[in-house]
């Protein structure tokens, strides 16, 4: 029988500029956004956001910048990003959110696909616009964050908003919150460009929906690590909040989330798999250096499994609760999505007392389609689908999986200036992910991996290469993983593995031993490991070959493995 997600009661909302004003009404002189890096605006409340808003809008307006204009945004995450997103879906402005990490060519590119006319930037990329200034004719006005009065033709945000007048909120724009706000390019390839044009209804109705099935609270102190551009971060750590009354505040780096998260007293993080299965690894080599400690985990997890049935749901965070405040000690929830995380992962982070529920869905989709609760979840599962999403799974297999197709009002308008692309991934209202999947019995949506990944066994059975990766990178020897079908002139094709290996687990074990790291140590270790996990898996899908990389793979600003630059020529 399918269970039903648990629904909160949440406000309604007609578009982004609707909750923001909302927000701001209700929650005034909260807290809504910080930067834990010095920036020329560090911290806003709700209604310090608002007047900033109103105030770089009005400028905008005041710049002859017609409505409907695009206007394009990179930088680090920091509060005047929002600011400038804020604004331009207020003001009835497209915004076009780039990732900071690309290289020029790709960031050129994205500015010409995506005809914008004004950019919004941080110092970092300061030079690289007066550089090829001559390449951007169509951008009229270049806005700096950072400078603090306007110098050779670029603008200072910071004083289009101090000399501005502003305006009050009954003269903003009417929005039409189906029409286009957001541009977001999934690839900046030239030629290649792809826009997923979103609407305010889009992201409005992914806010609402998600919201009612995992309540966010004013209380709730959100740590911004991903990159914003992207809409998972973006809609969920950015939005979400701003939509709750909660805040958010921006991390100064990857390395520094520890300390972040103890100095915010963070209640929530959104992260990747790789970030959660990092710190899975060092919680757990933590404990074993402790041989005390190593031996009474296990045990104790047992007791407070046996507390938490009783109704003494806290026990773990008490009996854990030196391993919890190296996380500031506030956690309410670790949050995945952007792919699916190692089930194992989230069961030991839960074994210690951490709630962790995963999500699932694309840029395509605002981004969210199904999302475990914190009390009605399941490991291996992506969740449930959001109130007003209809998911189905087209032309399955014999074991139920197949391509999985949504429909609901959080999915994209289409691709910008491209019907073709855009056709090709809608069926009448259907649209068409790319992923495969299967609903099971309860009705929580697995993942299963990408369409385009899968290797087709001797047996003609699907194999898909993200579950074998699983099971490999559990190895305290492998950092990271690709799995792929090769051809062989003996045996067709045959499943083949790049690895990387984990320097730190080498050294220790070097040091434990008393030998010395070679190739050929190396390689007999991990052969060891691989055939550890070949044992956890059906005779198909055992790896038959592995080779070990010197580098780890290269990876998108969400980590997820470029895995067409990976493969053997």
């Amino acid at each position: 029988m399918k269970r039903k997600p648990k629904l909160f009661q949440v406000p309604h909302i007609d578009s982004i500029q609707d909750m923001i004003i909302k927000s701001a009404g209700k929650y005034g002189d909260k807290p809504a956004l910080e930067d834990l890096k010095d920036t020329p605006v560090p911290k806003v409340s709700y209604a310090t956001l608002l007047k900033h808003l109103l105030k770089f809008g009005t400028a905008l307006r005041d710049l002859q910048i017609p409505e409907r204009s695009h206007l394009a945004v990179i930088s680090e995450n920091r509060v005047q990003w929002c600011l400038t997103y804020l604004t331009s879906l207020c003001f009835n402005y497209v915004i076009v959110p780039i990732d900071a990490k690309l290289s020029t060519n790709e960031i050129l590119n994205i500015i010409h696909e995506s005809d914008a006319s004004v950019i919004v930037f941080s110092d970092s990329f300061d030079s690289m616009f007066r550089e090829k200034i001559r390449s951007l004719k169509h951008i009229n006005y270049f806005i700096s964050m950072d400078l603090l009065t306007k110098k050779d033709g670029f603008l200072s945000m910071v004083e289009l908003i101090s000399n501005s007048r502003g305006c009050t909120v009954d003269a903003l724009p009417r929005i039409d919150a189906r029409e286009l706000a957001v541009i977001i390019f999934t690839s900046g390839t030239l030629g290649r460009a792809k826009g997923v044009m979103l609407s305010q209804r889009n992201l409005a109705a992914n806010l609402i929906a998600m919201v009612s099935m995992m309540m966010i609270y004013p209380e709730d102190r959100f740590l911004s690590v991903l990159p914003i551009h992207h809409t998972y971060e973006c809609t969920c750590g950015f939005l979400c909040p701003m939509y709750s009354g909660a805040s958010t505040h921006f991390a100064r780096s990857l390395k520094t989330v520890v300390d972040d998260l103890q100095q915010v007293k963070a209640t929530m993080l959104l992260g990747v798999p790789l970030l959660f299965d990092k710190m899975f690894k060092r919680v757990y080599h933590a404990i074993k250096e402790k041989r005390v400690t190593a031996i009474i985990v296990p045990p104790l997890i047992k007791l407070t499994d046996i507390a938490a049935r009783f109704g003494w749901k806290s026990s773990k965070k008490l009996v854990f609760a030196e391993i919890h405040e190296r996380f500031g000690g506030h956690i309410r929830a670790f949050i995945a999505g952007g792919a699916a995380p190692d089930p194992m992962v989230a069961k030991g982070l839960r074994d210690l007392g951490f709630t962790f529920v995963q999500g699932y869905g694309l840029t395509e989709t605002s981004p969210i389609l199904a999302l475990n609760q914190l009390d009605n979840f399941k490991d291996d599962a992506a969740g449930l689908p959001l109130p007003g999403v209809e998911i189905k799974i087209h032309a399955p297999n014999e074991d139920g999986i197949g391509e999985i197709w949504a429909t609901g009002e959080n999915v994209m308008i289409g691709f910008y200036k491209n019907e073709k692309a855009t056709r090709d991934v809608f069926e009448n209202s259907w649209f068409m992910t790319g992923d495969l999947g299967s609903i099971d019995e309860d009705g929580f949506l697995h993942i299963r991996g990408r369409k385009k990944n899968v290797i087709i066994s001797r047996s003609g059975k699907n194999v898909f290469p993200e579950e074998i990766e699983d099971t490999l990178n559990r190895s305290p020897f492998i950092q990271e993983s690709l799995v792929y079908g090769e051809d062989d002139p003996k045996l067709d094709e045959i499943i083949s593995a790049q690895i990387v290996v984990d320097t730190e687990a080498f050294i220790e074990l070097s040091e434990a031993r008393g030998v010395t790291i070679t190739p050929e140590l190396i390689n007999d270790i991990i052969a060891g490991e691989v055939k550890k996990a070949n044992a956890e898996l059906t005779s198909f899908k055992q790896i038959k070959k592995f080779t070990i990389r010197d580098l780890e793979f290269e990876k998108t600003t969400t980590q997820k493995i470029k895995r067409y630059l990976a493969f053997p020529k």
